[in-house]
């Protein structure tokens, strides 16, 4: 990922983000820092970028000019996701960081003085940000903090892939409180269950820790941590028809919108879809109506309806103009032990296997396979030291994209690979499923066979006609 700071004093921002955890990111290549002073870029012979602002007032302004043409000489062309940092900005929270860790490239503008012109503001800013309801001297310590938050959600940032799952924010709740040596300090003792060894109790106790800190600390957070608990107990009612949603919910990628008795919808940003569910017909109606009044809104136009009634589907092709892609059952695993993978050599995919994946995937694309490395959820089988299949995550947090070559199949390879990815979600505590073609008679078997349940209702993906 690339970041690219637009200031006064770069120095400042080279120093700040150099050093420990994104240091080491630069030097590995996961991230890069540009920081590119804007007084390289006036017309002024002595250097100048700032002049009293029309009308009068206190202090000087940013020209447009300087400012407009450092931008050109990063974007070269293109049109680059543009931040402003400003008291005047949406305030920047850990959702704000994931949708930005989408970005392959950022631009942050900080001001100074008495702010920029607004004119150039207008030509190349997409978003407004600030971190919180103070005014500082300059926009360099807000972008370095944003930076930070937003490059550590970068895979392979923080050499643990489980890590911003842990801590706090995720999901709406805080972190838990740690502990380390010596277990006793000042008569104070670690408690006993993180000394137990009995992880299953260890993950209880955080996880009600969590809970506890988040509703004493962070109401606001809680009331949307419980306001999701509830619709993931609705949910749950049906579990076998409705555990994508109450996955997406889980692992903090679904956005609740609606939640009453049996009828929810949520909105996950990291595949642009909605899913919805409904208990009857008239609510399905009145879920329908209220996206297309506004009243209760998008967070922006999906490119997918995800739809467990039929009657759902005929409402969502009516209201807007989508037709339906895919018709599947679904299928998910809840037992507790983990599965037997008797193909051995089964390892994460990296870019090299870009050529391979594309050859034999029809339906993804070198973005989506990019995607699919980042998340850190694609696997390949191999023999003698070559691919000679894959299985991912697709970006719904649905298990996919089995493939094994023709020469190689009818050995288990498919059973193992989806044995592997099984257990990899399960040391996360996920429900592992997949949404199976309905005519895919050999998967549905294959989901059979490794102990799965098969939703016998049917599962509408709805897309726009030009997808």
């Amino acid at each position: 990922m690339k970041f690219h700071v637009l200031t006064l004093f770069p120095e400042m921002v080279l120093q700040g983000l150099n050093t420990s955890i994104l240091g080491r990111a630069q030097e590995n290549g996961l991230i890069s820092l540009h920081a590119v002073d804007i007084r390289d870029y006036t017309l002024d012979k002595h250097g100048k970028v700032d002049d009293y602002p029309y009308g009068g007032g206190a202090g000087m302004l940013i020209q447009a000019q300087p400012v407009y043409d450092a931008y050109q000489a990063v974007a070269a062309g293109k049109r680059l996701r543009t931040i402003y940092v400003t008291p005047q900005g949406k305030t920047f929270n850990q959702r704000m960081a994931e949708e930005f860790a989408g970005e392959e490239e950022l631009v942050f503008l900080c001001g100074h003085y008495e702010g920029i012109d607004e004119r150039v503001l207008e030509e190349i800013v997409t978003d407004n940000v600030s971190i919180g309801d103070y005014v500082l001297t300059g926009g360099e310590l807000p972008a370095m903090v944003m930076i930070d938050a937003i490059a550590r959600l970068v895979p392979g940032v923080l050499n643990n892939e489980t890590s911003a799952r842990t801590e706090s924010f995720y999901n709406d709740l805080l972190e838990y409180p740690q502990y380390s040596r010596p277990a006793l300090w000042h008569g104070k003792s670690v408690p006993d269950v993180l000394l137990s060894g009995n992880h299953k109790e260890i993950n209880k106790w955080r996880r009600e820790r969590s809970v506890e800190r988040t509703a004493a600390v962070r109401p606001d957070l809680y009331a949307r941590y419980q306001a999701k608990e509830k619709a993931i107990l609705s949910l749950g009612h049906h579990k076998r028809e409705h555990i994508h949603m109450m996955e997406l919910l889980r692992r903090g990628n679904g956005e609740l919108l609606y939640h009453k008795d049996e009828n929810v919808m949520l909105y996950d940003r990291e595949c642009g879809a909605c899913f919805l569910t409904a208990s009857t017909p008239e609510a399905g109606e009145k879920m329908t109506a209220a996206l297309l009044s506004g009243s209760c809104p998008l967070p922006e136009a999906p490119r997918w309806f995800v739809v467990c009634q039929d009657f759902l589907a005929d409402f969502i092709q009516e209201a807007f103009g989508f037709r339906i892609f895919h018709q599947c059952c679904q299928a998910c695993y809840t037992r507790k032990e983990p599965l037997l993978v008797r193909h051995k050599d089964i390892r994460r995919l990296d870019e090299g296997a870009k050529g391979y994946f594309l050859e034999n995937y029809p339906y993804g694309d070198e973005g989506y396979f990019m995607d699919r490395i980042a998340s850190g959820f694609l696997y390949g089988a191999f023999v003698e030291g070559r691919p000679v299949g894959f299985i991912g995550l697709h970006d719904d947090g649905s298990m996919g994209m089995l493939y094994v070559e023709e020469a190689y199949r009818g050995k288990g390879l498919g059973a193992s690979l989806e044995a592997y990815l099984i257990n990899r979600l399960r040391e996360l505590d996920w429900t592992p499923y997949c949404h199976v073609f309905s005519e895919n008679e050999a998967s549905k078997n294959l989901q059979e066979k490794l102990g799965l349940y098969l939703s016998g209702d049917t599962i509408w993906w709805l897309g726009r006609e030009e997808d």
